[in-house]
Formats: C-alpha cells, structure tokens, sequence
C-alpha cells in the first residue's frame, strides 16, 4: 500500500507540479484540506474519482479512511496546502499510516512563503543586509519551544516569514520591539497569495495590527518582515558578488577594472 502526500501550492491551481499534478489525474480517490486548496485543481481529475474533504474529520477518521481505501487497491492522494513539510501536520498521519504498513510518498509544492515573497516582489536574501530567513510562527494556543520564542530569533535581525499569526499581530509588535526592531522596519502581509482575492498590504512593524484591521486580514496571511521588504530596496545599493564583473567563478573569469 503506498499513499501520496502531494504539496498543492499556495493557491493558484497552475502552481502545483507537473509530478502533483499526474498523481492527481491518476488518483481513485482525493483526501484535502478544503478552503484551502483551489477546487480548480479537481477538474485535472477523472470523473470517477472520489474527492473528500477533511477540515470535519478527526486525525483517526481521515487515516480509517486512506487505509479503507488503500486496502480496497485504490490509488490514494492526500492533498495538502503549500507544501507539507511547513506546518503541514503530516507527521501525525505518517505515524499512524506507516503503523498499518502504509508506504509514504511525499512531493512537496510551492510554499506560500515563497508565493508571498514573490507576490510582494522580494527576495528574502539581500547581500550586505540579510543572509538568513527565518520561517516561525508566533505563540498562540499551540506553544513553541523556550528557545523558539519570538523574542529570541528576533535578535537576528534577519528576514522573519510568520505563519499562521493574523490573530496575533499586537504580540508579533510587541516582541519584535521588545528585540530592538525599529518601528519603521517594514513589512509586507500577503493575504491569501495567488488567489484570484490576494491583497497585498504594505506597512512597519508600529501600524501592522491596525493596517490589517483596517484591510480585514485576520486568517490565510503571510507576514514577511525586515528591511529586505523595503519597497524600495532597488534603490539602493546592495548587490551580490555572483555577477559583479569583477568576480572570478567555475564559469566566468572575472575582469579587473
């Protein structure tokens, strides 16, 4: 028996992989998490093909179900948001799958905080400015290690992708001041990235709560923070040495000036 756990993409159903995508048409049967994978996706599927939602099933139920039908020689996919690796909750099902003999095959998907960058039109990385990404999420109902709070890897003072926090935008402030951060530092919240009702909102660290009451942004948002989200970072002066002319590498000789 062999389940595939495949990576929808962030939302737009063109951004699943040409892998995600033939496990899909080949599938007997589609387990997904709805209102947060496109619909869309379904119209690559045969017409027979039994597709359930999940976001009313319990752990037990959803898995009770895959081996059901595994057993009964269907071919099985489990579709998930962005890409599973990212708080993507698969370990609890493998566990329980693999217990019943169950062979996993994961194909990951565009992670929406990659969708969320590129919608903003970033790159996370700025030479002479930041090197480091830093993907958390702030402290709610599900805890985070000691070592993981917010306050701590905002000493950094890198790129930080924060997801699932759109309720708790007052704390992800407070913290990230609290870590030395100034007020202006810039933000960029993407709210539901590649769906045709994406909205982009510019703002600092001192107005992100108030803008995203005001713009009505309190689930399926991206936060990205740090200076790498400057709005006007190409103004500046921050280039890479991988194509500065006087860069030697394994496929260019560098030319002196």
């Amino acid at each position: 028996m062999k389940l595939s756990i495949v990576g929808a993409g962030p939302g737009a159903a063109d951004l699943i992989t040409v892998r995600g995508l033939r496990l899909i048409k080949e599938a007997d049967v589609i387990l997904y998490a709805d209102s947060l994978v496109n619909e869309e996706i379904f119209q690559e599927a045969k017409p027979e093909a039994e597709v359930l939602k999940t976001a009313g099933m319990h752990l037990e139920e959803m898995v009770e179900i895959m081996i059901n039908r595994l057993k009964a020689g269907k071919k099985v996919v489990r579709l998930h948001t962005g890409d599973p690796a990212v708080y993507g909750a698969i370990m609890e099902q493998m566990a329980l799958l693999k217990e019943a003999g169950v062979e996993i095959d994961i194909v990951p998907g565009v992670s929406s905080v990659f969708a969320a960058a590129a919608r903003a039109e970033a790159e996370l990385t700025i030479p002479d400015l930041t090197q480091t990404v830093i993907l958390t999420r702030a402290e709610g109902r599900t805890p985070v290690p000691e070592r993981e709070r917010l306050a701590e890897l905002a000493k950094h003072h890198c790129t930080i992708a924060f997801f699932l926090s759109a309720t708790l935008t007052k704390k992800v402030m407070k913290e990230l001041m609290e870590s030395g951060w100034s007020p202006d530092t810039p933000i960029a919240v993407v709210y539901k990235a590649t769906w045709p009702d994406e909205k982009i909102v510019r703002t600092t660290v001192a107005n992100l709560d108030e803008d995203m009451r005001k713009n009505g942004i309190r689930k399926q948002a991206m936060i990205l923070a740090g200076w790498a989200l400057d709005p006007n970072i190409h103004q500046k002066d921050f280039r890479s040495k991988l194509y500065d002319k006087e860069f030697t590498h394994g496929y260019r000789r560098g030319v002196k000036a």
